[in-house]
């Protein structure tokens, strides 16, 4: 009966394993609605979800490629320096969950944010508490993904799909936190900001 109800919806929906990544334009465009739609991490998750339901199941999957590839760019000393210093430490997890973060804040901060990663002072949150991460953005499609079609979306990622946190790049560290002049060097200005209130 299970094998039935499985072809039933790899028919209906024609699941394939894919590695085609959604639309750039398209990704932009849902993040950018969910951030006029909503004021919060929360609420900006569910809204997500709703909206990369309404794709088709080859659209959600690319969503999340696509999300994947985002973070794979953003892989490097800089950003890492940058997560560090606004969250008072950074993880290599704490590091992914800080770059979907960023990803999550729109196309323009992304890509200011790629090119030099202290212009993330522009994104600095009002609330002291505020954490500069958003772990459960890298799984909107998956949760759009099962809700439409009631699959994993990891079995539909063809393997030929590189870009993703398994293949990340080598890169040294060109900062180190026993050194603060090599953080501030980077990041001057999140360095000024953060320096002293999360971590002396």
């Amino acid at each position: 009966m299970i094998n039935i109800f499985n072809k039933f919806f790899e028919k209906k929906y024609m699941l394939e394993k894919t590695s085609k990544m959604l639309d750039e334009n398209v990704f932009w465009d849902i993040i950018d609605l969910s951030l006029k739609n909503t004021n919060n991490k929360d609420s900006q998750e569910i809204f997500l979800v709703k909206e990369i339901q309404k794709l088709s199941p080859e659209e959600i999957i690319g969503f999340r490629l696509r999300t994947d590839k985002l973070l794979y760019d953003t892989y490097n000393s800089e950003m890492w320096c940058a997560g560090y210093l606004m969250n008072g430490g950074c993880s290599d997890d704490g590091f992914e969950y800080f770059r979907n973060w960023v990803i999550s804040r729109g196309k323009d901060t992304y890509y200011n944010a790629k090119n030099n990663s202290d212009s993330l002072i522009s994104e600095i949150a009002d609330e002291d508490e505020y954490e500069y991460d958003f772990e459960s953005f890298w799984y909107v499609a998956l949760t759009a993904f099962e809700n439409k079609t009631g699959k994993e979306l990891y079995d539909y990622i063809s393997d030929d799909f590189k870009t993703n946190e398994g293949n990340y790049p080598q890169f040294e560290f060109n900062w180190e936190e026993e050194k603060p002049e090599t953080m501030k060097s980077i990041c001057p200005k999140l360095f000024e900001k953060f320096w002293n209130f999360k971590l002396v």
